[in-house]
């Protein structure tokens, strides 16, 4: 089964001419010595710090996927750039004091994935008073961000609730229950946006018993929230579960099994993590969102080393973050995978091994989806 593209493909839209070929021989201007564009910070000859802040560690993209990305993309681009890391363990005051610490020290172009957005706008302004530029990454950051690349993230939540919809429809009544909704971190826009899309679908269809913003996406508050919406709703009678990520359906999972609510009962996740498709395959999750990292990690390197070279940027469209309101946007679309597609999905572009989903627990689960 071919993957479902969410909303249609957005295309991944390149920058303008030059940025793909910044280190060819012969390139003039910011990227390539000769004449440097009056707003280059850095060449591609000498090479430049990038500094790169990502929001945690909880979540296993970050650290398995988007840094060694990111890393590999400036490196093919820009083999003399240096970059500095830095990942703020979900901590906003941390992640201020890395960004402060990175201006410290010379870093003029940041690629920020913001653990809240609204309180890192004053080191974004601090950045640009310096000269410095700033990509936001993943979560739109507040401040004057110079460009942005991430997902439709209205179109996550869109996807999620009528995956989780059309799963509870199909055991009968949609308002026969309750539904709970444990939503991801009030301080994440992402989440917001997430949110918003989910109850657009669900609205007026399903029956929201308990519904719960959850700080820092933690896995173990989304266990003791469902636990307690268990409860008080009574789990024999739940008939769907909203997870907005893979991280918080794992707790989910858990406290779904714990309270006896009935097996199968759908539920929902995203980011395609290595738990969540296999809780897919044994049947405790009904389906996730897989956001291809790769094209994401690319963008950010070419916004990136386009700023520092003085060279204009594009994006697919423009978004507002209340300081800036025309930032250019790379935007992705995201892919719904369930149990039918995970082979043409996560597994066909690598982003996970049979051997890696496949353990002797999932093995049998495996064979019968024809993967092995």
């Amino acid at each position: 089964m071919k993957a479902q593209v969410i909303g249609g493909v957005l295309a991944i839209v390149g920058l303008l001419a030059g940025c793909g070929t910044a280190g060819q021989s012969g390139q003039t201007g910011g990227a390539r010595g000769g004449t440097a564009s009056p707003n280059a910070i850095g060449s591609i000859d000498e090479g430049f710090k990038i500094g790169l802040l990502l929001p945690e560690s909880k979540t296993a993209r970050y650290e398995k996927f988007d840094r060694p990305y990111i890393t590999a993309d400036i490196k093919a681009q820009c083999p003399k750039c240096e970059v500095v890391y830095n990942n703020a363990n979900q901590d906003p005051n941390q992640q201020q004091q890395q960004v402060d610490s990175m201006l410290t020290n010379g870093v003029k172009i940041l690629i920020l994935d913001a653990v809240d957005a609204k309180a890192i706008a004053s080191s974004v302004a601090k950045a640009k008073s310096q000269g410095a530029k700033v990509v936001a990454y993943d979560r739109l950051a507040g401040g004057p961000v110079d460009a942005y690349t991430s997902f439709d993230n209205l179109q996550v939540g869109k996807a999620q609730g009528q995956a989780l919809l059309d799963a509870i429809k199909a055991g009968g009544d949609p308002k026969r229950g309750p539904v709970v909704m444990v939503n991801g971190s009030p301080t994440d826009p992402n989440a917001a946006d997430f949110k918003k899309g989910a109850h657009s679908v669900l609205d007026g269809q399903v029956t929201i018993g308990k519904e719960y913003d959850t700080p820092d996406w933690s896995p173990d508050q989304a266990n003791t929230e469902a636990a307690g919406a268990f409860t008080a709703l009574g789990a024999d009678k739940v008939v769907g579960v909203y997870a907005a990520n893979d991280g918080m359906a794992g707790g989910i999972a858990r406290a779904m099994q714990n309270a006896g609510v009935k097996k199968g009962t759908p539920l929902t996740g995203q980011d395609a993590e290595l738990a969540a498709i296999q809780r897919i395959l044994l049947g405790t999750q009904t389906m996730t969102i897989y956001k291809p990292i790769r094209p994401e990690a690319k963008n950010a390197a070419q916004l990136a080393i386009s700023l520092a070279t003085g060279q204009g940027v594009t994006g697919t469209t423009t978004v507002d973050n209340g300081a800036n309101s025309a930032i250019p946007a790379q935007i992705i679309a995201p892919i719904v995978v369930t149990k039918e597609n995970i082979k043409d999905t996560v597994i066909k572009d690598g982003f996970w091994k049979v051997e890696e989903i496949c353990t002797a627990a999932v093995k049998p689960a495996c064979v019968a989806a024809g993967i092995s």
